[in-house]
């Protein structure tokens, strides 16, 4: 069983370095103690997300209810002959995560399947399950046992989560309407989105930045600096859409090409080191 766990692990790790450049990046700026762990939450978000967001000639609610039933099993079981599932098990294990994060996030993965309207409810509803689950899981990692730590650090860490899954809305405006019909904003139409609204969602999505900076400022030093270039990452993207018109970004997706990803993570990495941040 250790050579399978370990196997297990390994292969969600493949899948993180294969969907996201970004996320491998920040996850190799961790304490290596960690990096096992975060590779296995990664690759059970990313499993759920790839059903909704993909598999598009098969029958979605079928393969993301036998996945949630498979989620079940691999918990109250504590293994699976699913790879990502096995691992993400021993660490929810590992790391108390609980159970009502996991919910939460299989929840959102629901709403994905059909169209919904969102007001400020269903919104809010969305980005916990979506977005901020995925961080506290993480911060569980983290904090590794230390409750105290891990209870104050839980508003900032929200935030942050917030303010990645409304950069993402942004960025995948175009894709999310277009190809998914779905329009996250409450309020919002994307056949009119005004440089109004673009600048009221930048401004609640800065206040989350700002929010959980302050949170990040006092993680555990083996996960600051992954955490930090992931903060930093999104915030360089923000700026950028920031920049933009209303209407590029309904016709574009937005990206930060990867060499100056590379340099962002050097430069993050110095100020690191010499106790700038």
């Amino acid at each position: 069983m250790d050579l399978y766990t370990q196997t297990s692990y390994k292969l969600s790790k493949i899948i993180t370095r294969d969907y996201s450049t970004s996320f491998s990046l920040g996850i190799h700026m961790l304490s290596r103690q960690h990096h096992a762990a975060i590779y296995a939450i990664y690759g059970f978000v990313r499993l759920a997300d790839e059903i909704v967001d993909t598999f598009h000639d098969h029958d979605k609610n079928e393969l993301l209810q036998r996945f949630i039933q498979e989620t079940d099993r691999a918990l109250a079981e504590r293994v699976s002959t699913n790879t990502v599932l096995h691992a993400f098990q021993d660490t929810v294990h590992r790391y108390h995560i609980d159970r009502s994060y996991i919910d939460a996030f299989l929840h959102s993965m629901e709403m994905d399947l059909n169209p919904v309207t969102y007001n400020d409810e269903k919104y809010n509803e969305y980005i916990f399950g979506s977005a901020e689950v995925v961080g506290l899981m993480c911060l569980r990692v983290f904090c590794d046992g230390q409750d105290a730590l891990f209870d104050s650090l839980l508003p900032p860490a929200r935030k942050l989560g917030a303010a990645f899954q409304k950069v993402n809305f942004l960025r995948d405006l175009k894709s999310d309407f277009v190809e998914r019909g779905r329009v996250y904003f409450p309020g919002v139409d994307f056949n009119a989105f005004t440089a109004n609204d673009k600048a009221q969602i930048e401004t609640d999505i800065q206040q989350d930045f700002d929010e959980a900076y302050e949170g990040i400022k006092r993680l555990p030093r083996g996960s600051r600096l992954g955490v930090t270039v992931a903060y930093i990452y999104y915030l360089a993207l923000f700026r950028k859409i920031k920049l933009l018109p209303a209407q590029r970004i309904q016709h574009e997706r937005i990206r930060i090409p990867n060499l100056q990803k590379m340099f962002l993570l050097v430069r993050t990495w110095l100020q690191y080191n010499l106790r700038l941040i």
